[in-house]
């Protein structure tokens, strides 16, 4: 049966999703977005590095190493060279960590066809150039289109068929507003869609990219302050106003602040800031905790984005003349060794302003030293 519009939807146009993708990265989410794929009819092949998690997949249709518990598609296949693939895709999403993006989009570069798009579905900002992970990606690419995936999306949610949403951006051309059904953000966005996954489209890459690069840091300041005791005013201080960095971020690069208040920014930003099934929110809550770094995670070695993320936003922040406090809070207790409970009483008694920057207003915080050193032991 025909899905009919609901009382009040635009009449739909007609696209073509793609009909064949390469998911570069067999992580979780590589994973769950190959998956996803493959359920809405696209012939999909997902790339990863480790042969043994690779032929599991073939052949239990299983990835117990980083997506347990979920069965996969039959016509989802799994490949460990990279040639193999790319041969024949006509669009391609690398879901790797933000810190292999640029080594892997040079190895997609080497065999992928001319004019093919390609997906970039990490978030974050390089240490060493302070760019976004689509300009990292389009520096090795070339001339190909380059976007991005981003939304609130816990890996084994969207695998499992939780109903989830998230957003397909990329940039649009003068060809692409006279055919937005031609368009790589739209095609691409199609062939994601299922009856469970619903992707919305966007041109604002740079408002897409930077939701996701500071939600991850504003997620460890949640968990911190979680995990030292504090409960839901805290975190919905830090959620809104960890949202207006976003958007001071986003508006100084050339994105769009109402960018921010949709899926990738402030979507993304609830959903990672809430659960400690992230990995950011995870480390907050044991640094809170007053658990040492090393010993995180029971002292195994767990990437966190938003740890790198950190120092790498900030400092693209200072570059552009842009106050950032939470994010420059959580750089000062990750990385510069400040103590967690200074750090965040220094915060709360930084001068009052108005929340509409229209107003253009600060003026010092009335608490005296001793109230800030009582706040800073309470959080401690």
């Amino acid at each position: 049966m025909r899905h009919q519009p609901l009382s009040g939807d635009p009449l739909p146009s007609h696209a073509h999703p793609y009909r064949s993708a390469a998911v570069i990265g067999a992580g979780a989410w590589g994973t769950a977005l190959a998956a996803t794929l493959a359920k809405g009819g696209v012939s999909t092949r997902l790339w990863g590095r480790d042969r043994a998690v690779v032929d599991a997949i073939n052949a239990t249709r299983r990835n117990e190493r980083f997506l347990p518990g979920v069965t996969l598609p039959e016509a989802l296949l799994g490949v460990h060279q990279m040639k193999a693939a790319l041969q024949g895709a006509e669009v391609v999403l690398i879901v790797v960590p933000s810190r292999s993006i640029r080594s892997v989009a040079r190895q997609v570069a080497e065999h992928l066809a001319a004019g093919v798009p390609v997906a970039v579905c990490a978030k974050g900002i390089e240490a060493e150039t302070g760019l976004l992970m689509t300009q990292v990606a389009e520096e090795e690419l070339g001339r190909r289109p380059v976007g991005c995936v981003s939304g609130p999306t816990f890996a084994v949610e969207t695998a499992l068929g939780h109903p989830t949403a998230a957003t397909v951006a990329f940039p649009f051309s003068y060809a692409d507003r006279l055919k937005p059904a031609e368009s790589p953000a739209v095609r691409l966005a199609l062939a994601l869609s299922t009856e469970s996954f619903r992707a919305y489209v966007s041109d604002d890459l740079v408002g897409v990219e930077i939701g996701g690069a500071l939600k991850n840091v504003i997620a460890i300041a949640c968990g911190m302050m979680t995990g030292a005791g504090f409960a839901e005013n805290t975190r919905a201080a830090l959620i809104t106003r960890g949202l207006d960095e976003m958007k001071t971020l986003a508006e100084a690069l050339g994105g769009r602040r109402e960018t921010v208040t949709g899926l990738s920014g402030v979507g993304d930003l609830t959903l990672t800031c809430s659960s400690p099934t992230s990995r950011n929110m995870a480390l907050g809550l044991q640094l809170g905790r007053g658990v040492a770094r090393a010993a995180c995670f029971d002292g195994e070695t767990v990437v966190v984005e938003g740890e790198m993320n950190a120092t790498s936003v900030t400092d693209l922040a200072r570059k552009l003349g842009v106050r950032l406090p939470i994010c420059e809070t959580v750089r000062a207790i990750l990385h510069e060794g400040r103590p967690l409970g200074e750090a965040f009483a220094a915060l709360w008694a930084r001068p009052i302003e108005a929340e509409p920057r229209a107003m253009d207003l600060s003026f010092s915080h009335p608490a005296t030293d001793q109230d800030i050193a009582t706040l800073a032991e309470r959080i401690s």
